[in-house]
């Protein structure tokens, strides 16, 4: 399975540097040992919006992830990117179970950083890192948790795009329609009208299957990998959610249908 589920990047192509944020690097370790890297970027706003952490897809690293981080570093939030094992300047082979290992230690190391208010947490998983942040808050459940075009499972999407292939044959991994059901913190799902990786199918019914709070934000025209030319308002989504769960009790968040643009 993990030839044809994960594409690493070791070379990093950009860091926060070329985009004028204010970071510094980050080493730790998953419970197993391997050896993880990441970056801290703070933002300038006192105080941060939030403290997202950001779980990346399944290909690349994180240096692919800086126009997203940009955009979110600009809106308020401090966040810590980080790279699975085998990816980037992280150690050994990506693995479902490792994922999940990695992103656990990944949140313990953004809990280690004196501007963290655990409070104040969010996680973002984009793609296969929805899976894995939605594992990730389950476990330790978040303010809130962000999932960007998210499939339902490995199986569901591989099935989609290789109907052929019967689906008994392809592993039942990253199983988040299942999953979602035991959710106990607000969600917002994000994803591209377009999407022809993970179709915008797959996102509604991982979001239908979500208990309450929740909303969906579905961006006009856009493909899977095209949410940060949203640009500002792709920001303004996330912005105004992060403020509506952070001054209300979560069972109050109001709630909107998919594609719409506010709170109401």
């Amino acid at each position: 399975m993990g030839s044809l589920t994960y594409f690493p990047e070791k070379e990093i192509a950009q860091t926060p540097a070329d985009f004028g944020l204010r970071y510094r690097d980050l080493h730790f370790k998953a419970e197993d040992g391997e050896r993880l890297f990441g970056w801290w970027i703070t933002t300038e706003h006192a105080p941060p919006a939030g403290h997202i952490l950001l779980c990346h897809g399944n290909g690349g690293n994180i240096g692919d992830r800086l126009i997203d981080a940009d955009l979110l570093s600009h809106a308020g939030f401090n966040l810590l990117l980080f790279d699975y094992r085998g990816y980037g300047r992280s150690s050994g082979r990506p693995d479902e179970e490792g994922t999940y290992r990695d992103a656990l230690a990944a949140k313990d190391a953004l809990l280690t950083r004196p501007e963290c208010d655990p409070a104040r947490v969010i996680y973002l998983g984009e793609s296969l890192g929805g899976a894995i942040a939605l594992a990730l808050a389950l476990e330790v459940p978040p303010r809130g948790l962000i999932l960007q075009s998210t499939f339902t499972s490995l199986r569901a999407v591989a099935h989609h795009h290789y109907p052929v292939i019967p689906s008994v044959v392809i592993p039942d991994a990253y199983p988040s329609i299942r999953r979602i059901t035991k959710l106990k913190a607000p969600l917002l799902s994000l994803h591209g009208e377009r999407d022809e990786v993970v179709p915008l199918s797959e996102g509604r019914a991982l979001y239908e299957a979500a208990p309450e709070p929740k909303r969906m934000h579905v961006f006009e025209g856009l493909d899977h990998s095209d949410m940060a030319t949203a640009g500002a308002d792709y920001a303004r989504v996330i912005n105004e959610w992060v403020e509506a769960i952070m001054r209300s009790d979560v069972r109050a968040v109001p709630t909107a249908g998919p594609g719409e643009p506010k709170f109401g």
